[in-house]
């Protein structure tokens, strides 16, 4: 049984980029800005209410860029909602300074929510996040992490004096 880990307190004092946001904090919804993708082909099915972008893969909305090679928008009951977008094959997530890969990926615009599986890892400055799965809320600087039969949820986080720094000093 998987074991749910959230960013605890004491991840709070050392990098408050990570810490749970207060509640009641809002999310933007971008499911109203346009989603520009780019790709090498793309299968619409308007009866399944998907488009299937493959082929290095590049589809940005609002302050999101999302790279794989394989993209899957799925649509609501109007053809202009997008519910899901679906990712699959070297999942690279950027969003200002945090950077999320993964095997495979879901995004949900309007939730404000990414959830990464396969190998997640959650990158924001020096600080890194890994475990089975990866739950993160984009304007929320909040994150669920959780373990695995045999992967346990790991936080590398660093100092504040070597955040950004790629290596240590040299003597």
């Amino acid at each position: 049984m998987k074991i749910l880990f959230i960013l605890c307190l004491s991840l709070l004092f050392v990098n408050p980029a990570l810490a749970v946001a207060p509640a009641g904090s809002g999310h933007k919804d971008r499911s109203n800005l346009q989603i520009t993708i780019k790709s090498d082909e793309l299968v619409t099915d308007n009866k399944g209410r998907t488009a299937v972008f493959t082929g290095k893969v590049i589809a940005k909305q609002g302050d999101i860029v999302i790279y794989a090679d394989k993209v899957t928008i799925n649509y609501g009951t109007k053809k202009e909602e997008v519910e899901r977008i679906e990712t699959e094959g070297n999942v690279r997530i950027i969003q200002e300074n945090r950077t999320g890969m993964a095997d495979r990926a879901n995004y949900y615009s309007k939730e404000g929510r990414i959830t990464l599986t396969g190998n997640p890892k959650l990158m924001q400055g020096g600080d890194t996040l890994t475990g089975e799965n990866i739950t993160y809320f984009l304007d929320e600087d909040r994150s669920i992490v959780t373990s695995g039969t045999n992967k346990r949820v790991e936080a590398v986080i660093q100092p504040p004096a070597r955040k950004g720094n790629a290596a240590p000093a040299s003597r």
